[in-house]
């Protein structure tokens, strides 16, 4: 019998959302499919979602990749999307490529996505030009993340930032309330929507609902991530009920 695909995670210290959504996803998954996978963790420290203590978290960031590859994991995916975007265009790049020379160096070699670069390319699979978006943080750091995606070819037509600097706050928004948030938007001339564009802030259980509603595809970062993963383990990229990105097509 062959062992089950380890799936790594570098989370944020206060991160509770990327530990239960990617799981959730991939067991989903396991109920279509063959594979079957565990999930292992490593966390840098971040409490409050503001630009220097983003900084000082992404500097550890590579001791965490040294400790999964440790557990030779078969993916590794990095759990903070503003984390690597207020670190200056492109980055993403950068990360992904840094903390897989950590993994190639310790002996373990694996793939590593941003939870970043994975919606980014996520998008980019759904041939989305314009598109919107819910964010958690404040409107500063929203705005930055609306210029990444920008700056990456995608235009922002829409957002809303909640304003919640606590990351165990944002961990709390409970997924029902976010068709109230996406009746605040502008959905006209869109491509897809980004219900949440934070990993730390719950919507997998709304996802394939407002999909269903609006009639566009939607998606958040961590289904982007999860999408990601199995792209770059040759997997098929189905998982039932996470809406179009999840739906195999893409």
């Amino acid at each position: 019998m062959t062992r089950p695909i380890r799936i790594g995670q570098i989370v944020p210290s206060s991160n509770v959302t990327m530990e239960t959504e990617i799981p959730a996803l991939l067991r989903g998954r396991e109920a279509i499919a063959p594979e079957r996978f565990t999930f292992h963790s490593s966390r840098m420290r971040m409490k409050k979602v503001t630009a220097e203590e983003l900084a000082a978290m992404d500097a550890d960031s590579d001791r965490c990749a040294l400790e999964l590859s440790d557990a030779a994991v078969d993916v590794l995916g990095y759990a903070c999307l503003v984390a690597i975007m207020s670190m200056g265009q492109g980055y993403h790049r950068q990360s992904e490529a840094r903390l897989h020379q950590r993994t190639v160096d310790n002996g373990h070699a694996a793939p590593v996505v941003t939870s970043a670069g994975a919606l980014i390319e996520g998008l980019k699979a759904l041939e989305a030009k314009r598109i919107a978006l819910i964010a958690p943080y404040m409107k500063p750091l929203t705005q930055m993340v609306v210029g990444y995606i920008e700056q990456e070819g995608v235009e922002v037509a829409d957002w809303l930032a909640l304003e919640i600097p606590d990351n165990l706050e944002v961990a709390a928004q409970d997924p029902a309330n976010l068709l109230d948030h996406c009746k605040r938007l502008d959905l006209a001339g869109i491509d897809a929507l980004v219900l949440s564009a934070c990993v730390q802030m719950p919507s997998l259980p709304s996802v394939q609902k407002i999909e269903d509603a609006i009639g566009l595809p939607v998606v958040s970062a961590a289904i982007c991530t999860a999408h990601q993963m199995l792209m770059r383990l040759g997997l098929p990229t189905q998982v039932p009920g996470a809406g179009a990105l999840l739906s195999g097509r893409y």
